[in-house]
């Protein structure tokens, strides 16, 4: 969407950035009389935060699936809130979105399947405790049983970032880089196709390759671009 990302206050005259604070009330009074002071500019990130640790003291003192309701609607909220213009410029696929979208699905498989292994056990406590710092378990240590979860997880990640770019792009022309992205949007649908099981490293090539078109065109790389184009053809 486009907004005013400049907005002054009607009542005291105080000026702020919505960009920073996603608030349209008046940090200086709190009236909500406000006003855009700029031009439009595409902008769909929301200020927010993660915080687990409140679901880590709930899955330490009892069950998954006590703490699994809170634990979702935490994450789907961070997610909802998340985007990745601001202010009319690009943001990266960060590493606590990622994880965030990787606890989201692990967690509703684990809750389904009720029994879990030791090593299911390990790999979701090991994104409880990291997810909100973007820590991501390793490729070696994700059990044979949630490559599905994983691979959906960042299928889902990456073609929610992929429609922002092309929105982006939209403002910000760039052939190559949407041509990648078609290519991206292809692999998306392979992988949803599969259920998300398809091998780890295939998942992981997917989004290095999306983030390098993010790198190409953020930093005005054009050898990121290339290295997206090579990364995608040689995936099976």
């Amino acid at each position: 969407m486009r907004v005013r990302g400049r907005r002054e206050c009607r009542d005291c005259g105080h000026q702020w950035s919505y960009y920073e604070t996603g608030a349209v009330d008046c940090p200086a009074c709190g009236s909500l009389r406000s006003v855009g002071v700029d031009d439009r500019t595409q902008h769909t990130d929301t200020p927010t935060s993660l915080d687990l640790s409140p679901h880590r003291r709930a899955v330490d003192a009892g069950d998954l699936a006590d703490a699994a309701d809170d634990l979702k609607r935490d994450l789907r909220r961070y997610r909802t809130k998340r985007g990745f213009i601001r202010g009319g410029d690009l943001l990266p696929l960060d590493a606590t979105y990622l994880a965030a979208t990787e606890l989201l699905h692990v967690v509703d498989v684990l809750v389904r399947a009720g029994d879990r292994t030791d090593d299911e056990e390990l790999y979701l406590l090991s994104l409880l405790r990291g997810a909100d710092v973007g820590d991501r378990p390793d490729v070696d240590t994700v059990p044979r049983s949630m490559r599905a979860a994983r691979g959906l997880a960042l299928a889902e990640a990456v073609d929610e970032y992929r429609r922002e770019v092309l929105a982006w792009l939209d403002d910000n022309p760039d052939p190559g880089a949407r041509q990648v992205l078609g290519t991206v949007s292809e692999r998306v649908k392979r992988t949803r196709a599969l259920g998300g099981d398809v091998p780890l490293e295939e998942s992981e090539a997917l989004l290095v390759a999306t983030q390098d078109v993010s790198r190409a065109l953020r930093d005005d790389d054009e050898t990121a671009l290339a290295t997206a184009t090579d990364r995608l053809s040689r995936l099976r």
